[in-house]
């Protein structure tokens, strides 16, 4: 065989010792101590430190995978449970495989407690956002007033299904299909309305208004089938049944409210739902020749003329005002500035006037 392969037979001996020799340089390699910042490792050590993290990692893929075909498998079992666990048990595997790695590759203890200590310093400076969203979503994962597959609101606007929940935010998917990641603090502090805490049917109230002088009769009824063209209805008898409220007099009209509970697949769409109970509303007003009014005011023009005798009354005043002394007509404030300028500007005197000078002479 070897000398099919072409090797000498003189390197035959000479093989094994080549391979202990490159063993032994491994080993030496694997076995040589570094120091960064005061802690030794080897190469080794990291090798196996960054195995053993692999391990925990593998680990609990598989078991995040083992829940979820068993929770497939049996539809009997609260989904939103299983992802709990599976969150659960994958921090928890991360945070000792991280441990487990540290100890391995050599970092003492002490160490460990001055990085915690220099962890809590950052959690109290840049890093406490960050720390706050990972203990608000631990909140909500076990406190299960949000799990995934809800439909929920938020007070900035934000509204729809509940994808993940991780880490630092949550993972929202709009009706338009959009995904909005939102801070998992957002769902502890601020004001969430979930739509299918409790249960998936929902009320809701569609408004709309008809012209003065209508059948209310009429009105419910081409109300009601509107509702039941609608497929979102539930037609139940009793308190679910639809129903049409008069709920005021408008300026221009009778308000009233179509009163109707949903089915769960209408719950997480409410636009689209509300424009179709609109749709139906509209057909049905006009199929009966309802009228929906539209704002409107009534103008009365009047024309009014002062009395002849107030006239004259004025047209006295006027010409009294004018005669009596002392009163003056035009610019009060130009006649004011040429009277201090008048007033400021120094008399001539008598030697500067010529004329006055000569009616003294003649006067002696």
């Amino acid at each position: 065989m070897l000398a099919w392969l072409g090797q000498p037979k003189s390197m035959i001996p000479d093989a094994p010792k080549a391979v202990q020799h490159g063993v032994d340089q491994l080993g030496d390699w694997l076995n040589q101590k570094h120091e960064i910042a005061g802690i030794h490792f080897t190469a080794g050590k990291l090798l196996i430190a960054l195995l053993l993290l692999l391990l925990f990692i593998v680990g609990s893929w598989v078991i995040r995978f083992v829940l979820r075909r068993y929770g497939s498998r049996h539809q009997n079992v609260n989904q939103s449970s299983i992802y709990t666990i599976e969150r659960v048990v994958h921090y928890l595997l991360m945070v000792i495989g991280i441990l487990v790695a540290l100890t391995a590759a050599g970092v003492p203890m002490a160490k460990m407690t001055v990085f915690a200590g220099a962890l809590g310093v950052g959690l109290g400076f840049g890093l406490q956002a960050i720390f706050n969203n990972f203990v608000s979503g631990l909140i909500l994962l076990f406190e299960r007033t949000l799990k995934v597959g809800d439909f929920v609101e938020l007070a900035s606007g934000v509204h729809g299904h509940v994808r993940d929940i991780h880490i630092r935010a949550t993972r929202i998917t709009t009706n338009d299909d959009i995904d909005i990641l939102v801070p998992n603090s957002e769902f502890v502090n601020g004001r969430v309305v979930n739509w299918t805490l409790r249960e998936v049917s929902r009320r809701i109230k569609v408004g709309f208004g008809v012209a003065y002088g209508t059948d209310k009769e009429l009105v419910k009824k081409a109300a009601l089938e509107a509702a039941a063209d609608v497929p979102f209805t539930l037609t139940n008898e009793g308190p679910r049944a639809p129903q049409v409220w008069l709920t005021g007099f408008g300026d221009s009209s009778l308000d009233f409210k179509l009163v109707v509970w949903l089915n769960a697949e209408a719950t997480r769409r409410p636009g689209a739902v509300t424009a179709a109970y609109y749709w139906a509303l509209h057909t049905a007003l006009e199929k009966y020749e309802i009228e929906i009014p539209f704002p409107q005011r009534d103008l009365h023009v009047r024309t009014w003329r002062r009395p002849p005798e107030d006239e004259d009354a004025e047209r006295a005043r006027e010409d009294r005002d004018a005669n009596e002394p002392g009163h003056r007509h035009g610019n009060d404030a130009v006649r004011d500035v040429e009277r201090d300028i008048a007033e400021a500007s120094p008399a001539p005197s008598s030697a500067d006037d010529p004329h006055a000078a000569r009616g003294g002479n003649a006067k002696k």
